[in-house]
């Protein structure tokens, strides 16, 4: 497999490792970062279940989940995702789309670092695999989501709206957007 590990300016996105399991427990199995993606801490188990998930998905060619690091030190900041729809409760047309997704432990918001590892992602998708779109999803009530997806320069599809009985009602409903390739600008080569 052709390396995955993505650059920033200020980011290092690298494929995820079962070192990054006490980071996840302690900076990202928080009620503030899971505010929006049910609102409910999970069991240790359950963590290390979906990182051991998500390195076999990694190197097997399914979705991948980059944990996203600062260039200059030794501190895991966040993670990024471009995984495949699986939420039942979508629309069909969803279903197996390539979707981005993004957390960020809570110390390291406001930083813009969602939004520069996003674009790294987006540009791997259009430019490495071609995508010809990607998808995302957030809910009205995650504001900070909502406008990253604007300035990511995605739009919104309303008629593709649903409610997700996963996810509690200030969560619903479900908002979806989407960028298409030919929106996207990719980097200079």
């Amino acid at each position: 497999m052709a390396d995955t590990t993505l650059s920033t300016a200020r980011l290092v996105l690298r494929p995820p490792a079962a070192e990054d399991l006490p980071w996840l427990l302690e900076a990202m199995n928080t009620l503030a970062v899971l505010r929006h993606l049910g609102g409910t801490l999970r069991s240790p188990e359950t963590v290390a279940e979906g990182l051991a998930q998500d390195i076999e998905a990694f190197g097997s060619g399914g979705h991948q989940r980059w944990t996203v690091w600062l260039r200059d030190a030794p501190t895991r900041v966040g993670r990024v995702g471009l995984f495949h729809v699986r939420a039942p409760a979508a629309p069909p047309l969803l279903h197996g789309q390539r979707e981005i997704g993004w957390t960020f432990a809570e110390a390291h918001w406001g930083r813009g670092y969602a939004s520069e590892a996003a674009r790294a992602v987006l540009d791997h998708a259009f430019g490495t695999l071609d995508l010809p779109e990607v998808w995302s999803q957030t809910s009205d009530s995650n504001r900070a989501s909502t406008r990253m997806m604007q300035r990511l320069g995605f739009t919104r599809r309303s008629e593709l709206d649903y409610h997700d009985p996963d996810y509690p009602p200030e969560d619903n409903p479900t908002t979806v957007w989407s960028i298409a390739s030919a929106r996207w600008r990719l980097p200079a080569a």
